[in-house]
């Protein structure tokens, strides 16, 4: 009972900056300033001695992202990050909101290649806030001082450690503070750089290609001026898209039609009039008003919806080092679905190989203009490309995602058990033996008749089918976000191939068996 009640005495008495204050910023910056000096000594070697805290804390709009379904097991999806344990000396702490089955963690440690779980499991500390309420995880773990001196005590002596967090805000900066660590990630500081209004000015820096639009808009009556400056500029155009500035997968979006106006008609009056029934929010049960009041504490931009006979949806993503040494870690032709294509739903990798050279090339435009801005760590540029008649692709840059992603995980994956990298330059990703490899991914492999389905259900169906990925050849199925699946009947798959063919058929057997259990 002394060494408790000690252990409270001294987390009371510590006194840390208040969050936001100058003070906290200054001592983050102090904190960031030293990791370039870890990065170089210790990220080389595979054998320093290194701790990994890992915040899979999605910290955005929890209204909006309430609308994701199964959204708390999103945490999941870094458990990619386990795979840092195949580096005999690397201790990784991870923190979930709600505990996670001890299946779900053995599963990723039986991925492990050259490394024993027994030898994984005395290098890892799983801790939980056990709280499954919609505040973010990183408010929860600053919620309980406990808890963060447990992260604390979890970290080796003389072990180096960092975090790796999923995106990167004030509250995750608070954490750093506390833990004294610093953050693989963007300086909250700088999160304004990754807006969709931001976006659209750094990509025309680039000299990239944008959709016509307007960005920094604060209201309703100011989109409403935009929609009639875009079709007065063009009176051919269909549609237009209403964006919040820091909407993500689509649920800060809304489709505007056009169809029907007459070109006699005043269009402003007539938008302004039609605006509420004919504004298609992507998030279905975000109503008119509150995407309006949203969009209005945010800001955002409206921009011509982009057509097309033939068009893809294809993403860049990008890494800039502690160093500044910017490098496209791969690209990748996204599946999207929802209101218009909105929502992210899957991806092939890499992109097609008619334009993934060409928009690698974009991104890493993209990236050096960050960097010179003082962004560090991963990001995505999403694009959307238009096949034209001379057989060349259009490529209007979208957004810029200043956070890990949909596609961060597979990558990370395949990397880690395959020990390759992506070379942009050709479009290519080679194993250590020169081998090719290509992925399917999806987080939205979903239906009814999944629910009901527990963790060991799925590992035993996996079994029994046959499949599981297979060191030896290096292709296979890899389950995420299972921890979703018995609730929601939703499971996240990363199929890995020597083609994209055979990627794509591991997709679909893996959804033939599990339709055929079901």
């Amino acid at each position: 009972m002394q060494d408790t009640k000690n252990m409270a005495t001294s987390t009371e008495n510590k006194k840390d900056p208040q969050p936001g204050s100058m003070e906290e910023i200054l001592l983050f910056r102090k904190i960031q300033h030293q990791f370039p000096r870890q990065f170089r000594k210790a990220f080389p070697d595979k054998l320093a001695a290194k701790s990994v805290i890992i915040i899979p804390s999605i910290t955005l709009d929890q209204e909006i992202l309430s609308k994701v379904s199964g959204h708390i097991h999103y945490e999941e999806r870094l458990l990619c990050l386990l795979m840092l344990l195949r580096m005999p000396r690397t201790h990784v702490v991870y923190i979930t909101s709600m505990p996670i089955d001890p299946v779900i963690i053995d599963y990723y440690l039986h991925l492990l290649p050259g490394i024993t779980r027994h030898h994984a499991q005395q290098r890892l500390t799983m801790l939980s806030c056990y709280d499954a309420s919609a505040k973010s995880l990183t408010e929860k773990i600053l919620d309980r001082p406990r808890l963060i001196e447990r992260i604390k005590k979890s970290i080796p002596s003389g072990n180096v450690v960092h975090m790796a967090c999923f995106n990167v805000t004030k509250h995750e900066r608070t954490l750093s503070v506390k833990l004294d660590a610093p953050i693989y990630g963007c300086d909250p500081e700088l999160y304004e750089q990754g807006t969709k209004s931001n976006s659209r000015k750094i990509f025309k820096q680039c000299g990239l290609t944008v959709p016509a639009g307007y960005e920094d808009l604060k209201n309703e009556e100011e989109i409403v001026a935009a929609l009639g400056d875009l079709k007065l500029s063009d009176p051919s155009l269909r549609k237009a898209v209403v964006k919040m500035n820091d909407g993500f997968s689509g649920e800060g979006n809304a489709i505007f039609s056009y169809e029907g106006i007459d070109e006699s008609t005043e269009w402003k009056p007539w938008i302004a009039s039609q605006l509420s029934s004919r504004l298609k929010i992507v998030a279905g049960d975000l109503s008119y008003k509150e995407f309006m009041y949203k969009f209005q504490s945010m800001g955002g931009i409206v921009e011509a919806f982009v057509e097309g006979d033939i068009k893809t949806s294809p993403s860049v993503q990008c890494r800039i080092n502690p160093l500044g040494d910017c490098k496209v870690i791969s690209t990748h032709d996204q599946v999207v679905g929802g209101e218009g294509g909105q929502v992210y739903m899957g991806a092939y990798f890499p992109a097609d190989e008619a334009y993934s050279i060409e928009v690698g090339e974009a991104g890493l435009k993209v990236a050096e203009a960050l960097q010179k801005n003082g962004v560090m760590g991963r990001f995505g540029v999403d694009f959307i490309s238009v096949k034209e008649k001379n057989n060349t692709w259009k490529h209007y840059a979208i957004e810029i995602n200043l956070r890990k992603g949909g596609t961060t995980h597979p990558y990370i994956l395949l990397q880690f058990l395959t020990d390759g990298d992506y070379d942009y330059e050709n479009g290519l990703y080679l194993t250590a033996n020169r081998q090719t490899r290509y992925y399917y991914c999806s987080d939205n492999l979903r239906s009814e008749k999944y629910i009901g389905i527990t963790p060991p259900d799925l590992i035993d169906i996996a079994m029994l089918h046959n499949l599981h990925y297979d060191g030896t050849s290096q292709e296979g199925v890899m389950f995420h976000l299972i921890g979703a699946l018995s609730q929601y009947g939703k499971l996240g798959v990363v199929c890995i191939g020597s083609t994209p063919e055979r990627a794509k058929n591991f997709y679909e057997q893996t959804v033939k068996v599990l339709d055929g259990e079901c």
